[in-house]
């Protein structure tokens, strides 16, 4: 619930421009952009060597197999 109130005070933020205030966001895409996320989402990532080294640490755990003394699989 605080963050739905959080989001809530975000959206109706305003600025004062002259003696006005106006609203901050004009359109639901300035203050989130759908498309630019979505793309974020899909895009591959970067994988490094602890990370996959860590994927097959996960994989063997996750194998329910005994994992030796040490655990580390190269």
């Amino acid at each position: 619930m605080y963050k739905q109130a959080w989001i809530n005070h975000q959206v109706t933020l305003t600025k004062e421009q002259g003696k006005k205030q106006v609203p901050i966001y004009k359109r639901f895409k300035d203050f989130f952009d759908y498309e630019k996320q979505l793309k974020d989402v899909t895009k591959p990532k970067m994988i490094n060597n602890r990370m996959k080294r860590l994927a097959k640490i996960a994989k063997h755990v996750n194998s329910e197999k005994e994992v030796p003394y040490g655990g580390w699989i190269e």
